[in-house]
C-alpha cells in the first residue's frame, strides 16, 4: 500500500498525487495541524476557508471511492504533518505528495521527510500550473532581467491564448494603457455573490473563532465559496456580470466598495479548485463570443497567465536567498494600524477596513496604497512580506514573496521590476475617490495637513538618488525635483522627516 498526502493549497481532481495512486489499494490522507496554520498569524478567514475547503474535498474523494484518513484541527495530538505521517508510512511502501508552494515546506519534504519517516518519500512536480520551473528556468537562463512583458508574450505563444496564428489578437500584445479608468458611477456595480452555508462551513468557523481567536480579521462576513462548485459559480459571476468592465476598472478605488469588478478568484485558483487554464480559457471565450471587450479579456489572463505563473518562476528559480533581499535598506517596523486599520489616512483605512473584514484587497488597494505607503516609509521588507502573507485569503509564500519584496518593495534592487513603484497621492487621487474623504490635503506636500503620501514620496525620492537618478524610467523625475525651489524642496523633506519621527500618529 502507498499513501498520498493532500496539502491543504492542493485540492484539485487533476493533482499528480492522486494520478500516481490505485484508489483500490492505496490510502489518501489530509490533516489540519498548528505547525501550519500557526506559523504566521493567518487571517481567520483564511484559516477558515482552507480548512472548510479542504474537508469538502475530502468528502468528494470518499464519494469518488477513495480510502482517505483525515486529521481534523483539535480532534488530535499531533503538531506537525511528520507527527500526522509517522504511523500511516510504519505501513506503507511509499508516501508521494506533490511539490508544495512553499520552500518552507518543501525543504522539510525534500531533506527532513525522508529521515524522520520509515518509507520512502515520493515528491511529484505539480502539473496544475501553466510554466513549469524547468521551463521558466529555460526561459530565464542567460537574461539579465527577467522582465514579464516578455515572459507573458512567451506564454501567449506556449498557450495559444488570444493569439491569430504567430500574431496577438487585435495587434498588440498588451491592452494595459486601456485598464486605467477612474469609477464615476456610470456603470452600474455587480451584486456581492455569496453562499450558503453548510453544515460543515459552520462547523468550521466555530472552530476557527475558538482556536485562534487572536489571529488578525473577523468571520462576521465570510463570504468565500468552500467547494468545487461554488468556485465554478465564482468564475461563471465573474464572466457574466465583471468581466465586462474589469478592464476599465481595474485600476479604480472607490470608499466603500470592496470589489468593484474584479473577480476574486485567486484564493481558488491558489489552493486548486479552479484550474487557471480552465479560467483564462473562460474568458477567452467571452471575448471570441462578444461579451467582454479586448481590453479586459487580456488584462484579466495578462494577470494569470502573465503575472501568476512569472512570480512562481521567480520563486522557485531565486528561493531561498530572495526573501532575504533587502537592496534599499530598509529598516523600520510595520505601523500598528496595519493590524487595527485605524488611521487618519482614508485611502489606507480603506485597504485595511477591506483586508480586515473580509481577507482582501484589489490589486491596486495592495500595490499603491498599503504596499506604496510602507516602500515610501521605509519598512523592512521581511515585515511587509509576512503581513501580506498572514492577511489575504489568497496569500501563498510563491506568490506573495516575488509581489511584496520586488513589486511592492523593490527590494531585490530592480530583478522583478524596472522601477519601483513610488507614487504620490495624486496617483491615489486620481483613481480614486479616497482623497475627497481624507483630512489630509492631496494637493499639498509640505503643510502640517499635506498628504503623508506626497511628503514621503518626495523623501524617497531623495534619499534614494543613488540608486535610482540613472534609472531611464526615473530621470525625468529627478529632473522636476531639480528644478524645485530649494526652499520648497526642504520643507517637503522636514514634513517628511516629522511624519517618519512618528508614522503611528497618521
Amino acid at each position: 500500500m502507498k499513501v498520498g498526502i493532500i496539502l491543504g493549497d492542493q485540492l484539485s481532481l487533476s493533482l499528480p498525487t492522486l494520478q500516481a495512486l490505485d484508489k483500490k489499494r492505496d490510502r489518501l490522507v489530509m490533516a489540519e495541524v498548528p505547525a501550519e496554520a500557526t506559523y504566521v498569524g493567518h487571517h481567520k478567514q483564511k484559516i477558515a476557508f482552507i480548512f472548510s475547503a479542504m474537508r469538502h474535498f475530502a468528502a468528494d474523494l470518499r464519494e469518488s471511492g477513495w480510502q482517505l484518513d483525515y486529521f481534523a484541527y483539535g480532534e488530535h495530538d499531533h503538531g506537525s504533518l511528520p507527527e500526522v505521517l509517522g504511523p500511516l508510512c510504519e505501513q506503507a511502501e511509499e508516501l508521494v505528495v506533490t511539490h508544495c508552494g512553499e520552500y518552507r515546506l518543501q525543504q522539510q519534504i525534500n531533506e527532513q521527510w525522508p529521515e524522520q519517516l520509515s518509507c520512502p518519500v515520493t515528491c511529484l512536480e505539480d502539473s496544475r500550473f501553466l510554466c513549469s520551473p524547468a521551463f521558466f528556468q529555460r526561459w530565464a537562463s542567460g537574461k539579465k532581467q527577467l522582465r514579464m512583458e516578455f515572459f507573458y508574450r512567451e506564454m501567449r505563444r506556449h498557450t495559444g491564448l488570444l493569439m491569430e496564428g504567430d500574431a496577438p489578437v487585435g495587434g498588440q500584445w498588451n491592452f494595459d494603457a486601456s485598464n486605467r479608468k477612474a469609477y464615476k458611477g456610470d456603470v452600474p456595480l455587480p451584486a456581492d455573490l455569496s453562499f450558503p452555508r453548510d453544515a460543515i462551513d459552520e462547523q468550521v468557523l466555530a472552530l476557527v473563532e475558538q482556536h485562534f481567536p487572536d489571529h488578525i480579521g473577523n468571520l462576521t462576513d465570510f463570504r468565500w465559496g468552500t467547494t468545487a462548485a461554488q468556485a465554478q459559480q465564482a468564475l461563471a459571476h465573474f464572466i457574466e456580470q465583471r468581466l465586462p468592465h474589469f478592464g476599465d476598472f481595474q485600476d479604480a478605488m472607490v470608499t466603500g466598495e470592496d470589489t468593484l469588478f474584479h473577480s476574486l478568484l485567486s484564493p481558488y485558483l491558489n489552493i486548486g479548485l479552479l484550474d487557471p487554464l480552465v479560467v483564462c480559457q473562460a474568458a477567452e471565450q467571452a471575448y471570441w463570443e462578444g461579451q467582454a471587450p479586448l481590453n479586459a479579456v487580456e488584462g484579466f489572463i495578462r494577470q494569470i497567465l502573465g503575472w501568476r505563473e512569472y512570480v512562481r518562476g521567480i520563486y522557485w528559480l531565486l528561493m531561498p536567498d530572495y526573501a532575504g533581499e533587502n537592496r534599499l535598506n530598509n529598516q523600520r517596523p510595520l505601523p500598528g494600524y496595519y493590524w487595527s486599520g485605524h488611521t487618519r489616512m482614508h485611502c489606507m483605512s480603506e485597504a485595511l477596513r477591506n483586508t480586515l473584514d473580509h481577507a482582501y484587497a484589489h490589486h491596486i488597494q495592495r500595490l499603491m496604497v498599503t504596499g506604496n505607503f510602507a516602500l515610501l516609509l521605509g519598512v523592512l521588507p521581511e515585515a511587509i512580506c509576512q503581513w501580506y502573507l498572514e492577511v489575504y485569503a489568497d496569500a501563498f509564500d510563491w506568490v506573495e514573496l516575488p509581489n511584496t519584496l520586488g513589486m511592492v518593495m523593490h527590494a531585490d534592487g530592480g530583478y522583478l521590476g524596472s522601477k519601483p513603484y513610488a507614487a504620490s497621492g495624486s496617483y491615489i487621487n486620481r483613481m480614486s475617490d479616497y482623497c475627497k474623504h481624507c483630512q489630509y490635503n492631496v494637493k499639498t506636500a509640505s503643510d502640517d495637513d499635506s498628504c503623508p503620501f506626497n511628503s514621503l514620496y518626495w523623501h524617497f525620492i531623495h534619499r534614494h538618488r543613488g540608486q535610482f537618478q540613472n534609472n531611464h524610467r526615473m530621470r525625468m523625475i529627478y529632473r522636476n525635483l531639480d528644478r524645485m525651489d530649494p526652499a520648497k524642496v526642504n520643507a517637503m523633506l522636514t514634513r517628511a522627516e516629522q511624519l517618519l519621527a512618528d508614522p503611528e500618529a497618521l
